[in-house]
């Protein structure tokens, strides 16, 4: 459904060249939920926004059901069917939530449709609907009211950047529900970027990133294992700093 094809992305940093994507090659099928893990700089977040249009690869090309998106911006990429979750949302000082949601549904939305996708994020409806996203919103509302923007209209596939980040441990069991009724009752395709423990377990796929090359990609039980050494040996690492 989703296939990414030798995406290669380089910036300017001071003065010399550097690369943030090194030929980077994978797919996502129909209904696959695929987890992109890795070291915290390693390319993740600079891979979903290449992937949704915010980043323009050097090289490289994305299709999307066969259909070659990668001159699209992102608007037409999100008509064409990506939704995207930011790691730190935007704010827009005057919008009530109401708004967001609506212009993220492409279509008229009443208030108990945004209640709704309000309490699927773990937010008391009746406070927040009416709500400006500005700044006396914390972290984790906004992140929350993000999700629930992606959530407004139905996506081919939809891009979830650290959706744990930020909120409490009731509103995370609410998240994973979400997911797991796009995953398996929708059979929605899910590209997740994630450390957490429990949506990594949720992964058909897992996909480990650093210094901006894939350094493993497979199915959950063939990743977790290599996974688990890699973080075992980062965290001795770490210790041994410590000692130091």
């Amino acid at each position: 459904m989703l296939k990414a094809e030798n995406l290669t992305l380089y910036v300017n940093d001071n003065g010399s060249r550097k690369c943030l994507l090194n030929d980077i090659s994978f797919h996502v099928d129909d209904g696959e939920m695929l987890v992109i893990t890795g070291p915290n700089g390693g390319g993740k977040s600079t891979l979903a926004k290449t992937l949704i249009g915010i980043e323009k690869a050097d090289s490289g090309k994305i299709m999307l059901n066969e259909q070659d998106i990668t001159d699209y911006d992102i608007n037409h990429r999100a008509n064409a069917g990506i939704g995207y979750a930011f790691q730190q949302p935007p704010r827009f000082k005057g919008m009530p939530v109401s708004k967001l949601l609506t212009l993220a549904a492409g279509r008229s939305l009443s208030i108990d449709e945004c209640c709704d996708l309000l309490t699927a994020v773990g937010l008391c409806a009746e406070e927040y609907v009416e709500r400006q996203i500005d700044g006396t919103l914390s972290g984790g509302e906004m992140k929350r009211i993000e999700i629930a923007s992606v959530l407004a209209k139905d996506h081919e596939l939809c891009i979830f950047d650290e959706p744990e980040a930020g909120i409490d441990l009731w509103s995370f069991s609410m998240l994973i529900q979400k997911f797991e009724e796009m995953h398996k009752e929708k059979k929605q395709s899910l590209i997740v970027i994630s450390h957490q423990e429990k949506i990594i377990d949720m992964a058909d796929r897992i996909m480990i990133i650093d210094d901006g090359e894939i350094k493993k990609i497979g199915k959950r039980e063939d990743v977790l294992p290599y996974l688990n050494g890699v973080q075992k040996c980062h965290n001795c690492a770490e210790n041994r700093e410590r000692r130091a």
